[in-house]
């Protein structure tokens, strides 16, 4: 299941259901390279993951974020999503539930003691939060003592430099507001989302592919 997980998470807070379906419709086929977070900080977020999984599900990793107990687990589970993502340390019942579920779990972690604990628990990808204040050499200067991990950088990723992160070895990163301009998700401006979905394919997509 982790090996299939896009390499860019799409992060998603705040946001109806009618403004995360036209990102959705944007984003289309591009399944391979997206998958998306919504945050259970967002209005009637169940409902919107429920309806997104089962329209867009088949193609696209749906999941939540900003999980922070077990029941916001279980919901999130319950409401269809295939993948959850939290910005602190999950417990290991947590992540044991996830396993069970067969659903992808993305903890987040700070320090090697962290991301350690994480991975002999049972994380399938471990998110590493704020990725901007550790910086990007973080991600290689862990993994030369402790070996290849699935790191995911989550926390100032934007365009701009997230091939930086890619070529320092991180595995995955989630990108909020540096891929989409929020006036465009909420005017559902579709044409808009198009132009900055293409950019980001110029800036990042292609140059992974070429790598």
């Amino acid at each position: 299941m982790k090996d299939n997980f896009p390499k860019v998470t799409i992060i998603l807070r705040g946001y109806t259901y009618e403004q995360v379906k036209t990102v959705m419709e944007v984003l289309k086929d591009k399944h391979q390279q997206f998958a998306l977070e919504i945050t259970l900080n967002s209005p009637d977020v169940f409902t919107t993951i429920n309806k997104i999984s089962r329209e867009f599900g088949e193609k696209f990793y749906i999941g939540a974020g900003t999980v922070l107990s077990l029941e916001d687990a279980n919901n999130a589970i319950d409401a269809g999503a295939r993948f959850i993502l939290s910005p602190i340390k999950l417990s290991k019942e947590i992540l044991d539930v996830c396993k069970a579920k067969k659903i992808l779990s993305i903890p987040a972690a700070m320090t090697a003691t962290e991301v350690m604990e994480l991975k002999n628990n049972g994380a399938d990808i471990i998110k590493i939060f704020p990725a901007s204040i550790v910086g990007v050499e973080f991600f290689k200067d862990i993994q030369a003592p402790l070996g290849k991990l699935p790191l995911m950088a989550v926390g100032g990723v934007s365009s701009g430099n997230a091939l930086e992160f890619f070529d320092n070895q991180a595995a995955y990163v989630g990108i909020a507001s540096g891929i989409f301009n929020k006036e465009d998700i909420l005017s559902q401006n579709s044409t808009g989302l198009k132009e900055s979905l293409t950019l980001f394919d110029k800036k990042v997509l292609c140059k992974m592919d070429s790598k």
